[in-house]
């Protein structure tokens, strides 16, 4: 297609003069022949021009942006952003909501009392202006070609295609401002891509298109076969993200935080190891920032720190003895879902209270009748609720080690 053809699609996609049957078309053609760099390019940038595009020139410094491609237990922006922010960086950021296995982070920051994720363009430069981070809710009034074309492939089959993935992504991240970008590219059982092959397709493209438009870009590829770190559920996220931030968390999970936060640092050309990073969840540079950005949106400080509210807290035991070799993200993302901490379509309503949190993980071990994790929920107890958490927990009389950060690609 030549430039001109795809910008008169967008541009009829969004007017209503090109129907869905041929968008549908277009997709499916997409799906199976893929596209060109160039027409990638060329469908980012005039996807970006249906919507509004923030100006972050006000704020001083490098703005730095991180964009994850979905997984299970993936508290990383919780934390990421105001660490990075606690070393003077501005972090301008816009996050989506969960559907499916996979959570979102505007879902957990709502299961604090009071939070404002919707803020205007005008707020949200303030803050970042003034305590140097904020995180809120996607415009609607952002590219909404995406908002159309995403909807049409979620019922045509044509989600799972690096092209339109790309696209969907990139033009959302530049339509957002940032001058850097950090892709956390998922790989595995819980992510969208199931072979680093295909990972690194897609972080190469959404590298490459951010470099085009003049946008400092860096991927890393990421384990997801296991649920990322020990919580998945709202408020249970934000508990876990607190003792992150108060340098009490699981050590492989902090490790990887501080691991994405100096390459964030060095987009904004600051160079920090990762063991400089990791005092300021030690000493509560972090957390204070964290606190601050609450209290900004209208959080309730009290709130952020109470426990999990629920009618029934489950002990899964272990059957037997070994060491966890396999805690799938997929089954336990969906499992979770049907606790109430997901939802299966766009309109179903959250239980914020409800989730699992794992007192065991991949490579630890375990003795017959140990607690291998908590399930919260406010429905009905049944044997078949923890018969189905066991059968998805593999065992092996072998350590088995994942790396977090598979590849890194600039």
């Amino acid at each position: 297609m030549t430039s001109n053809e795809i910008k008169w699609l967008v541009e009829g996609y969004v007017a209503g003069t090109v129907p869905d049957y041929q968008m549908s078309a277009f997709a499916m053609a997409v799906y199976f022949k893929g596209m060109t760099t160039r027409e990638i390019s060329d469908l980012t940038m005039n996807m970006v021009k249906t919507g509004q595009e923030f100006d972050l020139s006000a704020i001083n410094g490098i703005k730095v942006d991180k964009h994850s491609t979905g997984g299970v237990g993936d508290k990383v922006t919780l934390i990421l952003a105001p660490l990075v922010a606690s070393f003077g960086v501005p972090v301008a950021k816009m996050s989506g909501r969960g559907l499916g296995h996979t959570g979102g982070t505007i879902d957990k920051l709502e299961s604090i009392k009071g939070y404002q994720v919707e803020r205007s363009q005008e707020d949200f430069i303030r803050q970042v202006q003034d305590i140097g981070v904020s995180v809120i809710g996607q415009s609607d009034q952002l590219v909404k070609a995406d908002k159309l074309l995403y909807a049409l492939r979620d019922v045509t089959a044509t989600v799972d295609t690096i092209p339109l993935i790309a696209s969907s992504v990139m033009s959302k991240k530049i339509a957002a401002g940032a001058d850097a970008i950090l892709l956390d590219v998922t790989v595995g059982e819980g992510a969208f891509m199931k072979t680093v092959d295909e990972a690194r397709e897609l972080a190469q493209t959404m590298v490459d298109l951010g470099k085009a438009v003049g946008r400092k870009t860096v991927a890393v590829i990421t384990d997801m076969s296991q649920p990322l770190g020990r919580a998945i559920g709202n408020r249970l996220e934000i508990l876990e993200a607190l003792e992150i931030l108060q340098g009490q968390g699981r050590q492989d999970t902090t490790h990887f935080i501080c691991e994405l936060a100096q390459i964030m640092l060095g987009l904004a050309d600051i160079e920090k190891t990762v063991e400089e990073i990791r005092k300021h969840l030690e000493n509560g540079q972090a957390l204070a920032k964290f606190e601050e950005m609450v209290a900004a949106q209208g959080g309730d400080l009290e709130d952020l720190y109470r426990p999990v509210n629920v009618a029934h807290v489950v002990d899964i035991l272990a059957q037997e003895s070994g060491v966890i070799s396999a805690l799938p993200a997929m089954e336990f993302g969906l499992y979770a879902m049907r606790l109430g901490a997901g939802r299966a379509v766009k309109s179903d309503d959250l239980d914020y209270e409800t989730g699992i949190v794992f007192e065991k993980k991949v490579g630890d071990s375990v003795q017959k009748g140990e607690i291998v994790a908590k399930v919260y929920t406010n429905g009905k107890i049944s044997s078949e609720l923890v018969t189905e958490f066991q059968k998805y927990v593999k065992m092996n009389d072998r350590v088995q080690c994942l790396r977090e950060i598979i590849e890194i690609i600039s």
